[in-house]
């Protein structure tokens, strides 16, 4: 049962949701895992899924889930794009990962927001918002 694993405080990873620019000059917005540790990350894999309500009623993206393989020491990798359709949902990033054979897992929640609310994400260079 998942109540009696210990699972060791998850410090130094975080995932944000980003902005960039395309070719074309369009906006494209990419959720991301961010590996601020001095050592990387093995077999990552996150779940993902939208909730319009907190409480689990009205509408909900699909599942998604993602096999990242390793993040390197203080890197970041894309998890998936995003659709700026979505901001106004809760959205939960489950990220689950080992560090020298020690199981590291956290859920990871993007509050709704817009698109003026956004920070620099200095780790990737563009402007976003983290994840809580």
């Amino acid at each position: 049962m998942k109540k009696d694993i210990l699972f060791p405080e998850v410090t130094g990873v975080k995932i944000a949701i980003a902005k960039s620019t395309n070719s074309l000059g369009e906006s494209e917005w990419h959720a991301y895992v961010i590996n601020k540790n001095l050592i990387e990350l093995t077999d990552v894999l996150i779940v993902s899924k939208g909730l319009e309500k907190t409480n689990g009623e009205g509408r909900k993206t699909s599942t998604l889930r993602h096999t990242l393989g390793t993040i390197e020491a203080q890197s970041t990798a894309p998890i998936e794009m995003i659709s700026p359709e979505v901001f106004s949902f809760q959205n939960e990033f489950w990220i689950s990962y080992y560090i020298v054979g020690e199981l590291f897992d956290k859920k990871f929640i993007v509050a709704p927001f817009i698109e003026f609310q956004l920070v620099d994400i200095e780790e990737l260079g563009l402007k976003g918002i983290y994840a809580q």
